[in-house]
């Protein structure tokens, strides 16, 4: 059985690239002969690139947060797979800066190796790189985890933050010991009532009784290390939250930024309800909820959850937040 609306399930990735950059042609421009997306726009004052990008069925992810004030070019590989390194060591060399390229990865092996490739290189053509790695589930946070956290929720603020601040002029080793910082900042866990169904083969990636929930699953179809009793909202969000919160440094002013993401069939009315117990728990705590998006960030094709993720905040934070932005998925 077909799930997804393709022409077939070998050509979606590359005809749905085509289409986003027919939609959005007024910000974008997509370079199909090494796949990758770059921004028409970007502050002058940047000295350094900025490039991100991991497979496919995680939009907005990353291709939405290409344009001013964020990325200044996304690799996206085949649904849940790796770009190759040809797309990153091309996209990087087409937007780097005096000062070279930094790159936003998330913590998993193939992007790992194929973003160090494509480093290895810019670095033959004498194209400094440097490197901002993403690990903020919290869920995959143990001994049995060899390669460490993966790198989900956190990755939009990361690219949000970052792209700001190389608005402002900061150079590539300003720029990488800011990404590190604020990586060890921001943590994220998600639940999940469904899997994902794999386009080619229109089947879940995983049986879920009736009645229980992932505790901690991934954005690639990766199961829970548990499962948990479905339980009310109020009580889940309350769990997540006090985890969350004692995986991270405490805020120095008790304020946080707070990222909502559906991981593709959550509604947004069911969405906003998870913000409001966010709130609310954070309310009872002591926190002060500085700042909050909701809607579908970091998805993962069709899973029915949500990823709640929460970056401890300060007055720097809040200004490269707010700062402008205009992409096909945040303008503002």
């Amino acid at each position: 059985m077909a799930l997804y609306f393709a022409r077939s399930a070998r050509s979606l990735v590359a005809d749905a690239l085509e289409g986003f950059a027919r939609a959005h042609g007024d910000l974008v421009a997509y370079h199909p002969e090494h796949g990758f997306l770059r921004a028409r726009h970007s502050s002058p004052l940047r000295r350094v690139g900025v490039v991100s990008g991991g497979g496919c069925g995680h939009e907005p992810l990353h291709t939405g947060f290409v344009g001013a004030g964020m990325l200044d070019a996304a690799c996206p590989g085949q649904v849940f797979a790796s770009p190759h390194n040809r797309q990153i060591f091309e996209a990087s060399r087409a937007v780097a800066r005096r000062e070279g390229v930094l790159h936003i990865v998330k913590n998993y092996t193939g992007d790992r190796i194929n973003f160090g490739i494509a480093a290895e290189r810019l670095a033959h053509e004498r194209v400094p790189c440097a490197r901002v790695l993403v690990d903020d589930d919290i869920a995959s946070d143990g001994p049995a985890v060899a390669v460490g956290r993966r790198g989900t929720g956190a990755t939009v603020l990361l690219e949000k933050l970052l792209g700001a601040a190389a608005d402002r002029g900061l150079g590539l080793a300003e720029l990488t010991d800011l990404g590190t910082r604020l990586t060890g900042r921001c943590r994220s866990v998600a639940v999940a009532s469904a899997p994902p169904t794999a386009p080619a083969t229109g089947r879940p990636a995983f049986d879920l009784p009736p009645g229980v929930l992932e505790y901690g699953v991934g954005i690639h179809g990766e199961r829970a290390g548990r499962t948990i009793p479905e339980e009310p909202l109020d009580t889940l969000v309350d769990r997540m939250t006090t985890a969350l919160l004692a995986a991270l440094p405490p805020p120095p002013d008790g304020t946080l930024i707070a990222l909502v993401s559906g991981l593709g069939s959550v509604t947004r009315l069911e969405l906003y309800a998870v913000l409001r117990e966010l709130a609310r728990t954070l309310d009872d705590l002591g926190f002060a909820l500085r700042r909050s998006m909701v809607g579908d960030f970091v998805t993962a094709l069709d899973t029915r959850g949500f990823c709640l993720t929460l970056l401890t905040a300060d007055d720097e934070t809040t200004g490269l937040y707010d700062a402008p932005v205009s992409t096909p998925a945040w303008r503002w």
